[in-house]
């Protein structure tokens, strides 16, 4: 039994179409099917019922796929207890953000202190990332809401309060703080992402909100503000990283908004010298964040 065979078993498993798997695989199909069959003859018992060209993993496959799977689980877990005899300089830290404004500055921050370590970052939604860290498949998280599970480790790093940003002249700018319901009839400028947010903090306050514009890119959102052609809601984080010329910043009374940032990890999973360290560092670095916040009155 080889490495190799258990690898294409793993993906006929999946896919239930040999065709499939050896386009997938980039091998002949002829050649996949003597594989499986050579696997299946040294265990002695077939691993999928065929009926013509159709294929089921039966019960005894899904027996040893579990084995199978446990086993590319150890041999990943061994390559990462190895990598880090290399040392933390040499390191790779798997990232899923939701917050992708913060990471330029926490990350070349931590370069400069390990130049060598290799980050590979990717956009994901809460639940999305609950499940890439279950699997394996990335180190940590740093999220906008919580994440819960028996598997994950969620580290609160800042709870961060919510303005309205007006452009400067707005007939609002001059009270400096407000009720929110005070701006029902205003114009909302909104991220595409961030869409549910604005409604539930306008429901909150007793309205439906008239969104205006919906857009990705929160600099435009901002630039469309300066241009009077609306208000939108901004977190105090995002201001801190990029603050805007011909905005105010308003503080919401009624009702008080705010959301938790914090970063998560699994606690099955082993992770790199570089990801506990960056970890670690991540909690550092927010604790003197919300000082400076605090500091500025943000």
């Amino acid at each position: 039994m080889e490495l190799l065979q258990l690898k294409y078993f793993k993906t006929v498993a999946r896919l239930e179409h040999m065709t499939e798997a050896a386009k997938e695989l980039k091998i002949a199909q002829p050649s996949l099917s003597k594989t499986i069959s050579r696997l299946e003859e040294d265990l002695g018992v077939p691993l999928f019922d065929r009926e013509g060209r159709k294929i089921r993993l039966n019960s005894y496959g899904k027996l040893f796929l579990a084995r199978v799977n446990r086993v590319f689980f150890e041999l990943a877990e061994g390559r990462k207890e190895i990598q880090n005899l290399s040392g933390l300089d040499f390191g790779t830290v798997k990232l899923a953000v939701s917050i992708p404004s913060i990471l330029p500055e926490l990350i070349s921050s931590y370069l400069v202190k390990h130049p060598k370590v290799h980050f590979q970052q990717l956009m994901a939604s809460n639940a999305s990332m609950q499940h890439l860290l279950e699997k394996g498949e990335i180190d940590l998280c740093i999220t906008s809401s919580p994440i819960n599970g028996p598997e994950i480790e969620w580290v609160p790093l800042l709870t961060e309060e919510i303005f309205l940003m007006v452009p400067t002249g707005h007939y609002l700018a001059q009270k400096r703080r407000i009720r929110l319901i005070e701006a029902q009839n205003e114009s909302f400028i909104s991220s595409k992402k961030g869409i549910r947010e604005t409604e539930s903090y306008c429901q909150q306050a007793g309205f439906k909100p008239n969104i205006s514009f919906e857009g990705d890119d929160t600099l435009v959102i901002a630039r469309l503000i300066q241009s009077g052609l609306g208000i939108g809601f901004v977190p105090a984080l995002i201001w801190f990283f990029a603050p805007h010329e011909s905005v105010e910043l308003l503080r919401i009374s009624e009702p008080v908004l705010q959301r938790n940032i914090g970063i998560a990890r699994s606690k099955r999973h082993h992770a790199s010298l570089a990801a506990h360290d960056f970890f670690q560092y991540t909690i550092e670095y927010f604790s003197g964040i919300a000082e400076k916040l605090k500091q500025l009155g943000v």
